[in-house]
């Protein structure tokens, strides 16, 4: 750290370093802009001491609820001025005079605007402090030197010791990495000499670099012993929303100016929390979804959502609302979607559409806050308007042109409904259209006679034979099982084992006990869109398994879940399109969520 002012003197000004202080610093934004008015702040905190010059009050100001902060200046006089540094590389250099203001005539103090601390989108762990001028220059403390999480930096006493990737060696020195069960991180280094080194570098952006983030901990093996360890860091910081710190040890040996690292890694104790933070690291919090892909964001978001409803992890529950405030409203095409996004989720994709509102039930379920529930409702109005029995005796259109009726949508239709009707007391209207949806999917012929769902209906109503994708089979599971929690007919939950079960029994789907996409085979390549298809399977299996109790439902998500972990996973936690792990085997946001629905549908 380094103080901008050792000792106060008056009438003494003294500059902030050219070097280190940089002016006009680029814009951050994470739930908020820089340069949002402290009246708008969610708390007020003050994490560091005040600061006295010459008998004014420089005040840092936090609010821990938005990520941000603010400097004031009181009991001064015209032309003291107050302003913030933010620093990236744990105080080395920053950017300085951030939001500075000058006490205006007649007034004794003034302050500045607010600043994010962190910067999640860039991937960046920040830390501010405030500074002020009054015939000399003095900061407070910086805010938040450590990092915390289930413990701050600098703890000791790890519960559990887990090694997610291989030891290393340097000149016979034995350097590994450990992670606790709560994911606090520790170095240590063995079978050496006294004067050996070892440290911690944690990196919040996968390891492609680690400012403020080297050297932690870093300690020497002691006289007469041959081995030593770090205190344990943190791995993700919450009150940042930084998520999937990444990190690694590093030694040297006493008598050489060489060290040796292990490999990059994140915690990996707890599959599903590994699985999450993960595709949490990709959720962009200034726009408030995953960059690129409309509807497979909303399925993202309520993998998220099932993730918090199972575990009872209550620290992602902000990204609910901020999705849902964000995006309810009017966006031109090509902003969210390929469609314009016309209001409260709306587009021509009538499928994209019922994604969001099977969202909001789930919000709504998450967090019983009836406005995500009236939403979906909002939805299912607009859906209700392409029912249409003039073609094929029913159905769905899949959009608004009324090009095809197809599984997706009137199984997403079909669940909609019925879920409607599950959570809204007197209900009859959303009860009988979610029956008269199920009795004509059934009878469409869309389920063909393996009990496998074909894609859609020709122009002549027929089966059109196209590619069983695994989604509409879980649809189609999800969809029945929810009309039978309404009505009770035992028909309903009937068939939906039968649909599980011929998935599970399907070589095409499930080969080697597997669950696969077409696209998944040999040198094939699924699209964005099917990347996240397996995902939706899964959660529709898992909750049928939870209403049943079937071993083998529940069996054959473990299965998954162990393959997806031993086979589909890098030291990073990176989960790949082909659950089996074979051949090339891309990863982005979109497989995490599907894979993360494999595991969550494996976890009690």
């Amino acid at each position: 750290m380094r103080i901008l002012l050792a000792v106060v003197m008056p009438a003494v000004l003294l500059p902030v370093p050219a070097a280190e202080a940089k002016v006009e610093a680029a814009q951050v934004c994470s739930v908020a802009c820089d340069t949002l008015d402290p009246s708008q702040a969610h708390e007020e905190t003050f994490p560091v001491a005040e600061k006295v010059i010459n008998g004014r009050r420089i005040v840092l100001h936090v609010s821990d609820k938005d990520a941000m902060g603010w400097a004031s200046i009181d009991e001064g006089t015209t032309g003291n001025a107050v302003w913030l540094d933010r620093s990236w590389d744990g105080g080395a250099t920053w950017d300085g005079l951030l939001g500075k203001a000058t006490i205006p005539s007649t007034w004794t103090g003034t302050r500045t605007l607010m600043y994010n601390q962190a910067d999640p989108v860039g991937h960046r762990r920040g830390m501010i402090r405030a500074c002020g001028d009054a015939n000399g220059v003095a900061c407070t403390e910086w805010a938040h030197l450590k990092v915390c999480d289930t413990a701050c930096d600098g703890a000791t006493g790890p519960v559990g010791d887990n090694q997610p990737v291989p030891s290393t060696t340097l000149s016979n020195r034995r350097i590994a990495l450990h992670i606790d069960n709560r994911g606090m991180a520790w170095a240590t280094i063995d079978t050496g000499n006294p004067g050996d080194e070892i440290w911690l570098d944690r990196s919040w952006n996968q390891g492609a670099s680690w400012p403020g983030g080297s050297s932690l901990g870093r300690v020497s093996t002691p006289a007469g012993t041959t081995a030593t360890k770090t205190a344990l860091y943190a791995t993700k910081d919450p009150k940042s929303k930084l998520y999937g710190g990444a990190v690694r040890a590093c030694g040297r040996a006493v008598e050489g100016s060489n060290g040796a690292c292990t490999a990059w890694a994140r915690p990996a104790t707890d599959r599903a929390a590994a699985a999450a933070d993960a595709l949490m690291y990709d959720y962009r919090p200034d726009l408030a979804w995953w960059q690129s892909s409309w509807w497979n964001s909303a399925v993202a978001v309520t993998t998220l959502m099932d993730y918090q409803k199972r575990t009872g992890r209550t620290d992602l529950r902000w990204i609910i609302d901020r999705t849902f405030t964000v995006n309810k409203g009017v966006f031109p095409a090509g902003t969210k979607s390929g469609d314009a996004i016309e209001g409260n989720f709306i587009s021509r994709a009538i499928d994209d559409t019922e994604w969001w509102a099977i969202a909001w039930i789930q919000a709504y379920d998450v967090t019983g806050d009836r406005k995500y529930l009236d939403m979906a409702v909002t939805i299912a109005n607009y859906v209700q308007g392409y029912w249409d029995t003039s073609t094929c005796g029913g159905g769905v259109w899949w959009d608004r042109e009324r090009t095809y009726k197809n599984a997706i949508t009137n199984g997403l239709y079909v669940r909609m409904t019925a879920a409607l009707h599950n959570r809204l007391p007197g209900d009859s209207i959303w009860l009988q259209r979610a029956t008269t949806g199920w009795n004509w999917y059934q009878a469409s012929g869309m389920i063909n006679s393996s009990k496998l769902v074909n894609d859609g209906l020709t122009s002549s109503c027929a089966n059109n034979g196209q590619t069983v994708w695994t989604y509409n089979q879980g649809l189609a599971i999800g969809g029945a099982l929810e009309l039978y929690r309404a009505n009770g007919n035992a028909a309903l939950l009937t068939s939906a084992k039968q649909l599980a079960d011929a998935a599970i029994a399907s070589s095409l789907l499930s080969p080697n006990g597997i669950l696969t996409e077409t696209c998944d085979v040999g040198s094939g390549s699924c699209d964005d869109n099917q990347k996240q298809f397996k995902g939706i399977f899964m959660r529709y299996l898992m909750d049928l398994a939870d209403a049943t109790g079937t071993a083998s439902y529940k069996t054959y998500a473990q299965h998954q879940s162990d393959t997806i972990w031993q086979s589909d996973r890098d030291t990073l936690n990176h989960l790949g399109q082909r659950w089996g792990g074979q051949g090339t085997n891309p990863r982005d946001w979109r497989t995490q969520a599907s894979a993360l629905g494999g595991i969550l549908a494996a976890t009690s």
